[in-house]
């Protein structure tokens, strides 16, 4: 396990570091009501008195009811300023008009939310001379279980080097609330969904994977899969070259 109280102290030292060099006056964040935006937001916190988390219910049913309490929650017992931003009539607006010239598939369906919460971000982070956190973890990234140019965009990510497991330690460490812990790990992009059951693997798994390479030969094709297949999520854009 790691040394939390260690970690904290290094991860407030980046935060402040990465602020200083971009000439920043605070930082914005997407506070979902999970675990990752939970310990982003504390870690921000305490490195930034200057730190608003921002509530972006759009479409889901979850997001108007457990996930925004929940993130409430957080916010309040770490005292983080938060501002609530409902994205469902912009999402809704804009399916309308791009379905009015193109079909918008379950895929494209389930990526807007992400990319109009990013638009928001960084038309806050922008409008007050923010930095934007990304609040993505290591078993995501490796997964590719993230939206490209969604929450996948950011300035910074002070916890891209931490497995869930890690995550979860790191937040009974800082003393977050039960509920965060034992909350299933979820996108919230539609009602009913589930990371794990997405991906059908579970982040235990995963976790021991990328920790210690152990992991059964079925569970592990469908974790290199994913990895392959999202490989491009991973990379900068690919640009001609000449020689």
């Amino acid at each position: 396990m790691r040394n939390y109280e260690l970690e904290t102290n290094r991860r407030i030292e980046f935060i402040r570091g990465v602020i200083k060099s971009a000439g920043a006056d605070g930082i914005v964040y997407g506070n979902s009501g999970g675990k990752d935006s939970a310990l982003v937001g504390i870690l921000c916190k305490k490195a930034c008195g200057n730190t608003v988390g921002l509530i972006m219910p759009c479409g889901s049913k979850r997001n108007y009811e457990i996930d925004k309490t929940d993130a409430e929650v957080i916010a309040g017992k770490f005292d983080i300023e938060t501002r609530i931003i409902d994205l469902s009539g912009v999402k809704a607006e804009f399916v309308k008009n791009v379905g009015e010239n193109a079909r918008i598939g379950d895929a494209a369906s389930a990526n807007i939310a992400p990319r109009l919460r990013m638009t928001a971000l960084y038309a806050v982070a922008a409008s007050e001379n923010r930095l934007v956190a990304g609040t993505g973890n290591r078993s995501e990234g490796y997964m590719g279980y993230f939206t490209k140019w969604g929450d996948g965009a950011h300035d910074f990510n002070p916890i891209a080097d931490l497995t869930v497991t890690e995550i979860y330690e790191f937040l009974k460490f800082l003393k977050a609330p039960d509920f965060i812990i034992g909350k299933a790990p979820s996108a919230g992009l539609f009602d009913g969904q589930t990371d794990e059951s997405e991906m059908g693997v579970t982040y235990r798994v995963i976790d021991e994977f990328l920790l210690s390479g152990t992991v059964n030969e079925h569970d592990k094709a469908i974790i290199e899969k994913f990895h392959k297949s999202s490989e491009h999520k991973r990379r900068m854009p690919i640009v001609f070259e000449p020689n």
